[in-house]
């Protein structure tokens, strides 16, 4: 008898045991599952951090190339302003033509 009062005794602790990891386990998985959160809202921030740095960057050398831009066709007008003054037939001449071409295109 001394047999089966030991069995049964174990086997209540080892389901006092099983049960006691399984709340563990529970609470770990719980722990688990908060840390992964956190983490992503982590890498979320982090993601748009750089997604804004990226556009600001993009931004600033959208505006730079503009300002070249307008640069460039400041000095072009300037050129051809000072190349109508020097020559101020020729000018004439040339504008003369492309019209009259301008004018033969768009008859057809």
């Amino acid at each position: 008898m001394a047999r089966a009062t030991d069995k049964i005794s174990g086997t209540a602790k080892s389901t006092a045991d099983l049960e006691a990891d399984i709340r563990q386990l529970q609470a770990d998985i719980a722990k688990l599952t908060q840390q992964l959160a956190e983490t992503g809202e982590h890498g979320l921030g982090a993601a748009r951090r750089a997604a804004a740095q990226g556009a600001e960057h993009l931004r600033e050398r959208g505006e730079a190339a503009m300002e070249r831009l307008r640069g460039n066709a400041h000095d072009i007008e300037d050129q051809l302003s000072a190349t109508v003054r020097e020559k101020p037939m020729t000018a004439l001449a040339v504008a003369a033509g492309v019209g009259f071409l301008f004018a033969l295109l768009s008859r057809r």
